[in-house]
């Protein structure tokens, strides 16, 4: 059995019925009793007041509820948005009042609430999901993705992918996040099993690897940032996790170092990269790390070609995107849509805002964001690219770089951190001896105004929501730790490697 993101319908269903279909921290859900409970919730949510094309907000974390109430409004054509419990209730209650959502589930109670607002149909017929992501006017903006989207990138993870008989995909990341659609959605489309990971357990590590194990995870999807932690584990290898075959990589760009950290734990395993945003459906460009591209090492590894259904180019030095599966729209934002959208060929396009380049053979690179682009003294740097160079040097498994400011906002200095591949005590720290030449090193790499003026070591980046390292915390774990050390008599900062502001 699995579930057709064409037609939104259970399909082959004498075939495997009783195969888990879901795997929780409470319960195994089987493909015979997943297409009864979301039967149910249908009903359920049909007197609760659900309409198609009427947006309904599901609250919750990672439990199987919340699957089933995803698929349950594909196939009743009503637009869900995804909220994680993680968001504090001012954001839960702004995205409901943004969408004008007239209905609540909350996956962790099992039960509906109305709202104030009157349920209104969307402008945008035929949306599958609305998704959040961060503003730069501190309110978030609501990216509405078709339901043909939706079908196009289930095609290509069952059509491309070849990740044979019942796949077992891992699902850390949250619903609100769109990397997770790649989990799910890639699971229930080839009839296999998708693994949901609680925080709570993942933060157990021991019972993270014994989940992982039990459940017999055979694709994992994540940014390079979450992987690097587990590496952290000497039990996170091909011994200990024998069924797990391949790495799906993306969000953040994956350097030779954290490759080759990788096939030495899980040797033989196939290594993909993928680059996409919530705009374009989780995901646009893909690639397999094969042993021709293995052995080049570029930094930072390409992140694909496009996928059959997107037309994928660089205008200006940013990458731009068009297709079906691009998104209907910014919801209720004409001012973004007129500038970030555009029609090419008869199909929605989109200016991500990413800068990259693509080479004859349609191999697109990432550069990094144009609103990660600074100016340092004349010199325009991308943190990105210092990023790379910097998870470079010896012993680290990854970097990451800030720009300070003064009030006035000029640029004053950039800092480097680098997370080494030990584990070590929290906080920031003055670089060890491994690294007294790490700007020597650095200057081989790339050109002097892109070296930092000051290296940190910091065991642990400290995450986003989306997984990804977090430059604001680092930032402000900088300046407390300067606050820190200036108000403590006779105490001293963590030494500088580098000439002050």
């Amino acid at each position: 059995m699995r579930f057709d993101f064409d037609t939104f319908e259970f399909i082959e269903l004498t075939e495997h019925p009783r195969l888990a279909a879901i795997h929780d921290a409470d319960s195994t859900m089987s493909w015979q009793a997943l297409r009864t409970a979301v039967d149910v919730w249908m009903m359920m949510a049909t007197e609760a007041g659900a309409r198609a094309d009427q947006p309904l907000v599901i609250t919750g974390h990672k439990e199987s509820d919340f699957v089933v109430a995803m698929l349950g409004c594909l196939r009743l054509g009503v637009p869900f948005v995804p909220i994680d419990v993680i968001n504090p209730a001012e954001r839960v209650r702004r995205i409901t009042e943004l969408v004008h959502a007239h209905l609540v589930y909350d996956t962790q109670k099992h039960r509906f609430t109305t709202t104030e607002h009157a349920g209104t149909e969307l402008e945008q017929k035929g949306v599958a999901y609305i998704m959040f992501t961060s503003g730069s006017t501190g309110d978030p903006k609501g990216v509405q993705i078709g339901r043909e989207s939706i079908g196009l990138f289930a095609g290509w993870v069952r059509k491309c992918l070849q990740l044979g008989s019942a796949p077992v995909f891992m699902d850390q990341m949250l619903f609100s996040f769109d990397f997770s659609l790649f989990n799910w959605v890639g699971a229930l489309t080839c009839g296999g099993t998708v693994a949901l990971c609680a925080r709570e357990t993942i933060e157990d590590g021991s019972a993270f690897m014994d989940y992982l194990v039990k459940t017999r995870v055979s694709v994992w999807a994540s940014t390079p940032s979450f992987l690097r932690q587990q590496m952290l584990s000497a039990d996170f290898n091909a011994q200990q996790l024998p069924d797990l075959k391949t790495f799906v990589l993306g969000a953040e760009s994956l350097t030779p170092t954290m490759a080759e950290a990788l096939w030495e734990r899980f040797p033989g395993i196939r290594l993909i990269n993928s680059y996409g945003p919530t705009e374009a459906t989780c995901s646009t460009t893909w690639v397999e790390v094969d042993p021709v591209l293995r052995k080049a090492a570029p930094l930072p590894f390409p992140i694909g070609r496009a996928k059959p259904y997107a037309d994928v180019f660089i205008e200006d030095g940013e990458i731009c995107i068009a297709g079906d599966h691009v998104m209907r729209g910014y919801l209720n934002r004409p001012d973004l849509n007129e500038t970030r959208m555009f029609m090419r060929n008869g199909k929605r396009g989109y200016r991500s805002g990413d800068i990259g380049d693509m080479d004859l053979q349609g191999l697109v690179t990432f550069r990094g964001r144009r609103d990660d682009q600074i100016k340092l003294h004349g010199y325009r740097i991308e943190l990105a690219e210092v990023d790379a160079a910097l998870a470079l040097l010896p012993g680290v498994r990854a970097g990451a770089a800030i720009a300070l400011k003064r009030p006035d906002g000029v640029i004053v200095r950039m800092i480097g951190f680098v997370d080494p591949d030990h584990a070590g005590p929290e906080g920031l720290h003055a670089p060890s001896e491994l690294l007294q030449d790490w700007k020597a090193i650095l200057a081989r790499r790339v050109p002097s105004y892109m070296v930092p003026s000051e290296l940190l070591i910091c065991h642990g980046f400290p995450m986003s929501q989306t997984d990804k390292a977090d430059r604001k915390k680092l930032e402000q774990m900088y300046r407390e730790s300067r606050t820190s050390a200036a108000t403590k008599p006779g105490a001293q900062p963590a030494q500088r490697t580098g000439q002050p502001a």
